[in-house]
């Protein structure tokens, strides 16, 4: 069992990050990412405030998030998809999803309005050159916000994922993403995980999508990837 009392202190610990980083704690979403841990990484996250929850693999999230719940409720976990997806996993994730933060072309963002019309969407735009990571070309990403917004989508932001490698700096592809966002007039900027929190933050980043930081090391990879 995850214990909430160990993530609340981790929890602090990244607060103190995205502080030190030049964020304001209370302004940046922390998305607990519980990619390969169970359910009770979820209760632990809900125990110490954390409502915002990510998942990489629909199978994962269809197992946690087993009954699909009022999205708006301050008590309710707010489902953020944050993996590659397939099509064909829309319409069984659709009333989980609160915001689907891997859109990354038009084909799944037409399977998304036809099963969560109006759903809260992000655009996935690949900052680095790691096409395992998915994200449409940052030149591609103004003409995909238009194309989802005429499906009636609610395009929240954009996102990112950052390198690999941890010898490849991430700023300059987080600073190039959260200033296209600006310049569409996007609210959030979904970028910088457990080990890149500061440079995310640095670049102006809305939300950090963090997992190991908050519940430990992951216990095991999935079987399957789910998507």
């Amino acid at each position: 069992m995850i214990d909430a009392s160990a993530v609340a202190g981790r929890l602090e610990v990244v607060r103190q990050r995205i502080r030190a980083a030049g964020g304001d704690d209370e302004r940046i979403t922390v998305i607990a990412v519980t990619k390969g841990f169970g359910v009770d990484a979820v209760d632990a996250a809900a125990a110490v405030g954390l409502h915002d929850v990510g998942e990489n693999y629909a199978q994962e999230m269809l197992a946690k998030a087993a009954d699909p719940a009022p999205v708006d409720t301050a008590e309710a976990s707010r489902w953020h998809f944050i993996g590659r997806l397939q099509r064909n996993k829309v319409r069984r994730l659709g009333p989980r999803v609160h915001t689907w933060q891997s859109v990354d072309r038009l084909e799944l963002g037409e399977a998304i309005a036809r099963h969560a019309p109006g759903a809260r969407v992000m655009v996935q735009v690949a900052s680095i050159d790691e096409e395992a990571k998915g994200g449409c070309p940052l030149v591609s990403a103004p003409d995909l916000v238009g194309q989802l917004a005429d499906l009636g989508l609610d395009v929240r932001g954009l996102m990112t994922v950052g390198p690999t490698d941890q010898s490849i700096d991430p700023r300059p592809g987080f600073e190039a993403v959260a200033a296209l966002a600006h310049r569409l007039s996007l609210l959030e900027v979904s970028m910088g995980m457990s080990a890149d929190i500061e440079a995310a933050v640095g670049a102006g980043s809305t939300m950090v999508r963090v997992g190991t930081a908050l519940f430990g090391p992951r216990r095991a990879a999935p079987a399957s990837s789910g998507k």
